[in-house]
Parts: C-alpha cells; structure tokens; sequence
C-alpha cells in the first residue's frame, strides 16, 4: 500500500524501535540487519494492519439480544426502540467491558487501528477514559470520541463536547502514541447549529478530527429539509462544520449536488456497507464520491467487526446495486481499509502502508483454506474473495507482538469474554429484555444459561 502500490514476491520488512526501518526484496537485504527476533512467514501474506474508519465499540454488548420490542420498520425506530434506550442504560463500566471485547475481536481479525464514538447521555463524565483504558491493555490504536448530541436538552450537548475537550487534553499532555481524542457530533437531526459551530471552533483550536453521521437513514434527510429548507450536506455547508478535518459517516442519501461539496471542502467519508444493509437505508453513491476523488475509508458502524467481512461486501454490494460486476475493483476496496483509513484521520505519514519511517502495525495472513496458488497476480483476489479474520495469524502494534500463531499476548481471552459477558446480562436486564444466568465455572469455558436453555 505504498505510493507505487507494491507487491513483492519475496520480500522482508525490518522493524526497530516501533517503526519500519525497510521494505525490500529478501535478496537485497542479506546484511543489512541483524536481527534479535525473525518471523518466517514464507507461504504467508503480510500486509499493513486494516484501520476501521467508523465504529461503536459499545455495539458489542447487543450481540445476540433478544428485544421485547415491535420490530423496527426504519431506521428512525431502529434508533428509537433499540440504540438510544440502550445508550441511557450504559454505564461507565459498560463503555469499558465493551471497549475491551471490541478492540478484542479487532485484534484477532487484523484491524489495528479504528475511529470510534461512545454514546451515553447518563454516563458521559470520564467514560472516554474508561474506552482508552480497554484500548491500552489490547494494545492497538484508537481514536476517540464522546458523540455530542441534544437528544434531550442543549446542556446535554454541553457536556459531550466537554467530555472530548478533557480527554483531547488529556491525552495531548500524555503524548499518548496508541490513543488519540477527536470531536464528535451525533447527526444533524439531534443538533442545533450553534453546537456544530461551537465543535468547529474547537476542532480548530485543538487541530483534530471532527466525525459526524451524515444522511444515513431519510429521516435526517426529511429534518433537514423541512425545519431549514436544506438537504443535510448543504446545512452542514452553510454552518461552516464541514473541511478538510470532518469524516463524515455513511452518506448514504446524497445527491450529486452534495457530493460535490463534500469534494470542494475536502471533507471525508466513512462507507459502513454492512450496516447499511442491516438497517436497510441503501447504499451510499460510493462510485461517484471515488470518481471526484474524494476521500473514503471503510467502517462497520459498530455491526461486524471482522475488516475481512466488510471488505468484501464492499466489493460484492456495489456491484450487484450498478448490476455492473466491473465496478469496485481489488485494489480500491483494499486501499479503503488501509491507506485510504489512515487518510481520513491525517495519520498516512504514520501508519496505513508498509514503509519506511512509518509505525510497524503489520498483519501476517496464513489462509486456512488457499485452493489456489499465491502469486503476486492473486493475492488481491485471496485478500478480498479467499481470507476471512480467522486466518490471521499474527498482528504487530507499533512493534510490537501482540497476537502470534492466533494466541492473544496482551490480554486473557477468556478474561475478556467474562467481563464482556457479565456487563451484557446487567445491561439487558436493564433494557427489559431476556434475563440470562450466567455461571463462570472455574477452570472451565464460559457457560451462558437463558431462560429458554442452555448455550
């Protein structure tokens, strides 16, 4: 993922200090270096860590729920009868659990770095900190955000943005290398336009990201144009939010017009193909967006947190939408969930491809199944249509190992379940829906007992 977009045969990447110091053909670098430690990963693909542009690790805890609700038939009612009484049933020690399980499950499927944004309108003081605590002890890369939102009342607003301004701060002082704080604005249909200019003015100040879901379902749409006579794109406009720095999640409703504001401010999109299918709001003009050259990177939005999966309903979901099988190509969809990442949050000198001078966040991939040979010709084809997150084999952080031969090193998996599993039942208990026993043997796999019987 380099500026010539190499493949090498055989190749051998050199890492000291937590930077990659060379990226060459093996041949060439007999001598160069002595190494205290070798990976052979001959038969094996190695390539940069996949970055998730979008996400909500708290999604994790609603995995499997069964809600005593009517089922949702948009995705307003999707927000209203699921997320948001799950976000006022959140607690610091939620936001925490799910961190860890989340940045857990990215770990063992090759994501090394992700943009994330916490939720909780009765838990926002310090929860930041709670999610940075996860992130650390996983020891992968993430950029964080408290999702500011007047749901229930502007001092609500408030106190989301005061809750970014302390962490950025924070971790600013720290010169915290894994962890960063940016600002993060729910949508535009929760928002008044002043918090969205207070945010701007601050992201300026603080010289960080600012993410904001935009014209994901109609709904947003429909506000839009009704109170202010302005498709959403065109309010975010005029406001003065958007810019080079805004990463602007889903864009699934938006016009021609409006993609052209996006690409004239040199704002960003975050594309969540498989979110978008599961909330049945469409699918988002992405052909059109890369053909004006505007930036996009690939999310999950808090659904599948496997990059391999998501990266392959990328490639498959544009094509059958155009019925057009030439559409979406190997390589973009790669870059998407790499160096393109790593652009929309300004950290492309830093990580997103295999060079050197960058951080050495690097994934080693030994396909379960390979029917074919690996060649220089197919390995994007088996990248996008053969490997899934389970045949990654080992992932490396800023130098460091932390996952070899699929065995976690940074943290206890089964550790992590239990307290994944033990904030999931108090948490559905809370939203009213199955209350599920759950029993932690010692010495024995988590064994999860519900009312209709055993799992």
């Amino acid at each position: 993922m380099d500026k010539q977009r190499r493949i090498l045969e055989r190749g051998t990447v050199a890492v000291d200090n937590g930077k990659i110091t060379s990226v060459e053909k093996t041949g060439e670098v007999k001598g160069k270096h002595k190494a205290e430690r070798v990976i052979d990963a001959r038969g094996r693909i190695v390539l940069p860590g996949l970055i998730c542009s979008h996400t909500h690790l708290y999604g994790m805890l609603l995995r499997g729920a069964h809600l005593d609700i009517d089922p949702p038939t948009d995705f307003s009612q999707i927000l209203q009868r699921v997320w948001w009484p799950m976000d006022e049933a959140m607690t610091t020690s939620d936001a925490y659990a799910s961190a860890l399980i989340g940045c857990l499950d990215f770990l063992k499927t090759g994501t090394t770095c992700f943009a994330d944004t916490y939720s909780g309108p009765n838990s926002i003081h310090l929860s930041l900190d709670y999610i940075a605590k996860a992130v650390r002890q996983v020891g992968i890369r993430g950029i964080l955000a408290y999702e500011a939102t007047e749901r229930h009342s502007p001092e609500e607003g408030v106190k989301g943005i005061e809750e970014n301004v302390r962490f950025i701060e924070k971790v600013g002082k720290e010169r915290e290398k894994k962890v960063k704080g940016m600002f993060s604005i729910h949508a535009s249909f929760t928002v008044s336009d002043q918090l969205m200019k207070s945010v701007r003015q601050l992201a300026d100040k603080y010289e960080t990201s600012v993410t904001i879901h935009a014209s994901e379902g109609l709904g947003d749409l429909y506000h839009n144009i009704e109170k202010y006579g302005k498709r959403t794109v065109k309010r975010l406009h005029d406001v003065g939010v958007l810019g080079p720095d805004v990463v602007l999640a889903h864009c699934v409703q938006l016009n021609d017009d409006e993609i052209d504001i996006v690409r004239k401010t040199g704002a960003k999109v975050a594309h969540n193909p498989m979110s978008n299918m599961l909330n049945a709001v469409g699918v988002a003009p992405i052909l059109k967006m890369l053909k004006e050259g505007i930036r996009v990177g690939l999310g999950n939005d808090g659904y599948i947190f496997d990059g391999f999966e998501n990266i392959r309903t990328t490639f498959l979901l544009h094509k059958v939408h155009h019925r057009d099988p030439r559409v979406m190509d190997l390589q973009t969809v790669l870059e998407m969930a790499t160096i393109k990442g790593a652009e929309l949050y300004g950290l492309e000198k830093e990580i997103g491809s295999l060079e050197a001078g960058k951080r050495a966040d690097i994934i080693v991939i030994k396909p379960d199944v390979l029917p074919t040979p690996l060649t220089p010709q197919s390995v994007l084809g088996h990248l996008v249509n053969t490997v899934d997150g389970g045949d990654v084999q080992t992932v490396i952080v800023d130098g460091e190992i932390l996952m070899e031969n699929r065995k976690v090193l940074s943290v206890n998996e089964e550790g992590v379940n239990a307290i994944a599993q033990r904030a999931a039942e108090k948490l559905w208990e809370r939203l009213g829906v199955i209350k599920p026993h759950v029993e932690y043997p010692r010495g024995s796999s988590n064994i999860i007992m519900f009312d209709q019987g055993k799992v």
